[in-house]
């Protein structure tokens, strides 16, 4: 028995109930009716990242097509294209102020725009190039406008300040390419996943994982902290989606879709977290209540593969993006 296979099993031997048997008296959740309301299209090649602003209203999006489009999701209107110098984005973020984006992929480091600033072009400008990775740049964040967090493919976390533009912290946190991060409500800890198969709880200020959670079996694409801050949920390529508790230190829950068997790209929580959301390669989102861990519903419209999925601050909207080259605003 390895390491990991130990620590799950003392995980288990805590366990005294299901998440199930616990939420057996809680009512049933209603049926998720969520439709289309706005078809964004603009992107001419496959759109691989999507991310709100912090005021619910205006998304980034990042696609093959070498472009990122910032839109406003209530009209539906294109408010900036930003041609990017390299067309192999994976990644993108908007920061919670709506006055930065970020995005980078293949070209090994992250691009900070200033949205409210144009260069001679008319284009957004770019304030800050961030070098120095060794591998791609799989996800990034803003921890507030002067400083952000970036996840890349030589299995490192970064954080910069980009008023000073310089590293203050630069660590390898994972055994395989960090994949997908995701900030706590507080902003003080952040979750990352890795294709090394775990997911791991950090500190803002450490250099060193405070929680590890083992148990996919495969990739693990993308992370999503709970907003109560005591849990997270992710979306692997092992065809499964899970719910994690912070505090007990273990898994609560796996969901999967009662006839289907896709693999997962992506994942995000309702305003309550009473529902996640996982974009899959079966080109739908598929929609659980967490609680009762019962399937709710499918979200059909995309083409292709969803590969990126954004739940907006305010709870409202839930945007998605597709290889189909769309967005959808789902409300």
């Amino acid at each position: 028995m390895g390491k990991d296979d130990a620590e799950t099993e003392d995980q288990k031997k805590q366990q005294d109930a299901t998440l199930e048997e616990s939420c057996s008296s809680v009512p049933d959740a209603p049926k998720v009716k969520l439709s289309t309301k706005k078809l964004l299209k603009g992107h001419i090649n496959k759109v691989n990242s999507v991310h709100y602003s912090g005021d619910s209203r205006h998304c980034v999006t990042g696609s093959l097509d070498g472009k990122l489009i910032i839109w406003d999701s209530w009209t539906g209107n294109k408010v900036q294209v930003i041609p990017l110098r390299s067309a192999w984005v994976m990644s993108v973020a908007f920061a919670p102020s709506g006055n930065f984006v970020a995005c980078g992929g293949m070209d090994n480091m992250c691009t900070v725009y200033d949205v409210n600033n144009r260069d001679a072009t008319g284009s957004a400008k770019i304030v800050r190039e961030l070098l120095g990775y060794e591998g791609f740049l799989s996800s990034c964040r803003f921890l507030e406008d002067k400083r952000i967090i970036t996840g890349s493919g030589d299995m490192k976390i970064c954080i910069w300040d980009l008023e000073a533009n310089k590293k203050t912290t630069d660590f390898c946190a994972h055994a395989g390419d960090v994949v997908s991060i995701s900030l706590a409500p507080d902003g003080n800890t952040y979750i990352t996943g890795s294709v090394d198969r775990t997911c791991k709880l950090w500190d803002v200020r450490e250099e060193k994982a405070k929680q590890t959670f083992f148990g996919h079996e495969a990739d693990v694409n993308s992370v999503c902290y709970h907003p109560s801050g005591y849990a997270f949920v992710t979306a692997s390529e092992d065809k499964t989606a899970r719910l994690w508790d912070l505090r007990s230190d273990q898994q609560l829950a796996t969901f999967k879709p009662p006839n289907s068997n896709p693999g997962y790209t992506s994942c995000g929580l309702s305003f309550s977290g009473r529902f996640i959301f996982c974009g899959s390669d079966d080109n739908s989102i598929h929609i659980w209540d967490t609680l009762k861990n019962v399937h709710n519903g499918v979200l059909t419209g995309h083409e292709n593969r969803v590969t990126s999925l954004s739940v907006s601050g305010n709870g409202m909207a839930v945007a998605t993006c597709s290889w189909d080259q769309n967005v959808r605003i789902w409300v």
